[in-house]
């Protein structure tokens, strides 16, 4: 999470807050090109690009993050908004927002999620150690075709959690893939 987190540090410094003009669907579809990819290279055993899958389950972490943080953002939860005027400052992070603001939101939802891992990691027994990394990316696959059809329903749900609870899913399955791998 270290890396994560210097690497989102860094992105931001050079790139800003342009992120959040991105709609949610637009981050999810985001994650999928990076899972897709993986599965690719797993499927392929080849890569043309030099980022390897490492370096695409660090992405997939931090656009989970991102999501969840454009989540917490967005008027009354809906997904179809657009925050339209971040550069005039109508939105929780604008232009101006100090770094360190956004790092105590990115922050929170990775303590957030270290505690869901934690809990799902004691009540299932650390099963994931004995997986299969392509089955980390299977599992990914998966949960992002779900959350896109919860985005398609307006983010409404008859019985599933929503999305938040999807990324957060596909943060912990990225991690426990980096820890296979020595990352």
């Amino acid at each position: 999470m270290a890396q994560c987190r210097s690497l989102f540090e860094a992105k931001n410094r050079d790139y800003g807050l342009s992120w959040r003009i991105l709609r949610t669907p637009s981050l999810t579809d985001q994650i999928f090109i990076k899972a897709a990819r993986i599965r690719s290279i797993q499927e392929k055993k080849t890569q043309k690009v030099s980022d390897g899958i490492a370096e695409e389950y660090l992405g997939i972490i931090n656009y989970c993050l991102m999501a969840l943080i454009q989540l917490d953002r967005e008027p009354n939860g809906d997904l179809a908004s657009t925050p339209t005027n971040l550069m005039e400052g109508n939105h929780f992070f604008s232009a101006q927002t100090p770094l360190s603001e956004l790092l105590k939101a990115y922050d929170h939802h990775i303590s957030r999620n270290r505690k869901l891992l934690s809990d799902k990691n004691h009540d299932y027994g650390e099963a994931w150690r004995s997986m299969r990394e392509t089955s980390f990316t299977d599992l990914i696959l998966m949960k992002l075709l779900r959350i896109k059809q919860i985005e398609d329903n307006g983010g409404q749900t008859t019985i599933s959690e929503g999305v938040g609870s999807g990324y957060r899913d596909i943060i912990n399955y990225s991690v426990f893939a980096c820890i296979q791998m020595g990352v």
